[in-house]
């Protein structure tokens, strides 16, 4: 075996030891981990105050509360817009809460590219961590 396949099974074999790791800890802490993530609750409220919103850890909605004084300017779509914006604003902040919780176990980064689905970004971690990186 040449020596850069000798490195690489051994980058393969610390891998492989750090997974293991990982995963005892998920098993250990993963309930308390998961049962903290399911109470996450984020609330924002609109830059000029007049709506307010409560989200879950999945973003959720789990309350609106709208100020009287949108009645004083009835313009539906930019309700609509402001609605929209300030629960994608709450839903990011529960995601960034759920990552706190989860991310001494799994990672910062590896948790976020998972929640956001990106996997050029997964793959790229976990090839860097099979070589030894990260």
């Amino acid at each position: 075996m040449s020596q850069p396949e000798r490195g690489e099974v051994a980058a393969l074999r610390e891998y492989a030891g750090q997974l293991q790791d990982r995963l005892h800890r998920m098993m250990e802490q993963g309930p308390r981990l998961a049962e903290r993530a399911r109470a996450v609750q984020a609330t924002e409220t609109s830059d000029d105050g007049l709506v307010s919103v409560t989200v879950g850890p999945r973003g959720d909605l789990l309350r609106l509360d709208l100020d009287p004084r949108i009645y004083r300017r009835p313009d539906s779509r930019r309700l609509a817009d402001t609605i929209t914006e300030t629960v994608h604003r709450a839903a990011r902040a529960a995601q960034d809460r759920v990552v706190e919780v989860f991310a001494p176990v799994v990672g910062e980064e590896q948790l976020r590219a998972t929640l956001d689905g990106d996997t050029e970004t997964l793959t790229s971690i976990m090839t860097e961590q099979m070589r030894g990186g990260r």
